[in-house]
């Protein structure tokens, strides 16, 4: 079985606008810098993990090594389902949407995506119980998901495994479940298990 992980980033200027009021653009850019270096190193790391990829404008000064995938620039949507073309065109047979501000992702996190039947899909959602952060879906079918990042994206992305009719099953876990993007979030990274990474 072949698996990618596929992490979608923005430009480095134009990561964590919301977090302005409480950090400077340095701290902000060092802060999705360190975010991003961890999923990536976490990923590269995990049995069964054949490639990890960013789809996006930057490599934010990761290795050359690191494949960057073409972004269409329509939006994170459209960024996502010319990943899922790639993968496909590839040959493919899992397919891993990974957020990159996941300061406290597992390995263990990663297992748990991957280890769904051949034709399942798995979801974990935000702590919230609303947002996306990651999502595994097996390549043969990716194409026909319609992606649908943005408010409400859980319930959106449950709904639509529905409609074509795919084995959705849900992942909770608190380490996969934390991502930064508003200043309330900094406390719990900060008392996380992690915490000295991302010290003030």
């Amino acid at each position: 079985m072949t698996c990618w992980v596929v992490i979608p980033v923005k430009a480095p200027g134009a990561c964590k606008t919301r977090l302005a009021g409480v950090l400077g653009d340095a701290a902000r850019r060092d802060l999705v810098a360190t975010m991003l270096d961890h999923v990536v190193e976490i990923a590269s790391r995990v049995t069964g993990i054949d490639e990890v990829l960013l789809v996006g404008p930057s490599r934010h000064d990761l290795p050359a090594t690191t494949r960057l995938l073409d972004d269409p620039g329509y939006g994170l949507n459209a960024a996502l389902a010319s990943a899922a073309r790639t993968a496909a065109g590839e040959g493919v047979d899992r397919l891993l949407f990974v957020s990159a501000d996941l300061p406290h992702l597992t390995s263990g996190d990663l297992q748990a995506l991957i280890a769904q039947p051949a034709g399942g899909a798995a979801i974990a959602p935000d702590r919230a119980g609303t947002g996306t952060n990651a999502l595994s879906l097996p390549g043969r079918r990716a194409m026909e998901f319609g992606l649908r990042y943005g408010i409400g994206s859980f319930a959106a992305h449950v709904a639509e495994a529905d409609r074509i009719g795919l084995d959705l099953a849900v992942i909770r876990s608190r380490t996969l479940a934390l991502d930064i993007d508003v200043p309330g979030d900094l406390k719990a990274l900060r008392t996380g298990p992690d915490r000295d990474r991302y010290a003030a």
